[in-house]
């Protein structure tokens, strides 16, 4: 019989609640109660990257992403002033649009994780410190810099597509 150390147990909790934030992401008509959601799907993220002992990850987990990411995302919520969704969906030629878009994205994306898909180029040696900050930099700034940048530049791009989408529609 196996027995269930705390690291394990630790995992099963914050695995289950990471999944449950994703969840309650996904089916709460209320933005921000979404948002909350989210937010409880960052903190479990970050226990699972300590359960992990990557104790880098886990902070970064916590500042960027529970911090300034969605403080940037309660910010737009506010700003667009969204109300609770009514569940309707209309299509229109935009959201087809919108959707050939999306599809066109994923499957790039596909292509671009198929190119990098080679695991013995870019394996991590086996003695590789995940929770420490100069081995994780070395790596991003050498092996791992086109991924890196192409991140950036999708950052960007959904900047520019929050700021268009934000902006005050002044039809006549």
């Amino acid at each position: 019989m196996s027995e269930i150390t705390v690291q394990t147990l630790l995992f099963w909790t914050f695995g289950i609640m990471a999944i449950a934030g994703g969840i309650g992401l996904l089916f709460n008509r209320s933005p921000i109660y979404a948002a909350l959601s989210l937010v409880v799907n960052f903190f479990s993220l970050a226990g699972l990257y300590l359960s992990l002992q990557a104790e880098f990850l886990a902070a970064i987990q916590v500042l960027v992403y529970a911090g300034a990411i969605m403080v940037l995302v309660l910010f737009v919520i506010m700003l667009l002033n969204l109300e609770e969704e009514q569940g309707v969906l209309e299509f229109n030629s935009r959201r087809i649009l919108a959707f050939l878009l999306g599809f066109a994205f994923i499957a790039e994306m596909m292509y671009v994780m198929r190119e990098f898909s080679d695991r013995t180029r870019y394996a991590l040696a086996e003695d590789f410190a995940y929770g420490q900050v100069e081995p994780i930099g070395e790596k991003l700034m050498t092996d791992y810099l086109f991924p890196f940048e192409m991140i950036s530049v999708i950052l960007l791009a959904a900047l520019i597509g929050a700021i268009v989408v934000a902006r005050k529609h002044t039809y006549q």
